[in-house]
C-alpha cells in the first residue's frame, strides 16, 4: 500500500467532514487543480483507502439499535467454513481475528435483545465454531472517526 501524502491527507480530510463535496469545491478549498483532486480521489477510491459507501449508514436507521460484540472460540482446521458461514450472516457487520485467547471477534446489530439472542445462536451454530461469548453495547461514546489521524503528524 502506497502511503498518503500531505495532500492525500487534505482531501481526505475535507471528505470526512462534508463526503458529498463535489471534487471542484475540493479542489478550491484545498487552492488545487480539479484534475489533481479528481486523479487523487480515482486512486484513494481504488485503493485500500476508503470505506465502502454503505458504512455510513446507521443499522438503527434499519430498525437494527442494539449492538454488541461476539467473541469466537474456533475449531482451527475450520476456520475458513465458520468465517464462510458468518459473512452470510446480515447482521455480522465486521469480524477480525484479533491476538490473544479468542480467535474472532464479531461485531453485531439486532432490533432488541430477543433478537440479539436469536443472532447469538445463529452465529454459535456456524460451522467450526466451538463456543461464543456475547456483550452488550449499551451506548456509544466515542463513533468512529478518522478526524484525529488525519490531523496527527504523518509517521
Amino acid at each position: 500500500m502506497d502511503s498518503l501524502d500531505e495532500t492525500d491527507r487534505r482531501i481526505l480530510a475535507v471528505l470526512d467532514s462534508d463526503p458529498r463535496r463535489p471534487v471542484a469545491l475540493i479542489a478550491q478549498d484545498l487552492s488545487l487543480a480539479r484534475g489533481t483532486v479528481h486523479a487523487r480521489l480515482a486512486r484513494l477510491e481504488s485503493g485500500p483507502y476508503l470505506r465502502a459507501h454503505s458504512s455510513r449508514i446507521l443499522p438503527a436507521a434499519l430498525g437494527r439499535g442494539v449492538s454488541a460484540s461476539i467473541q469466537v472460540e474456533l475449531d482451527q482446521h475450520k476456520i475458513g467454513a465458520a468465517i464462510d458461514a458468518l459473512s452470510r450472516v446480515p447482521e455480522v457487520l465486521e469480524c477480525f481475528a484479533p491476538a490473544g485467547d479468542t480467535d474472532l471477534l464479531l461485531r453485531v446489530v439486532a432490533t432488541d435483545p430477543d433478537d440479539l439472542y436469536r443472532v447469538a445462536e445463529v452465529v454459535r451454530l456456524c460451522p467450526g465454531i466451538l463456543r461464543t461469548s456475547t456483550s452488550l453495547f449499551l451506548r456509544q461514546v466515542i463513533p468512529y472517526r478518522v478526524s484525529e489521524l488525519l490531523k496527527a503528524p504523518l509517521p
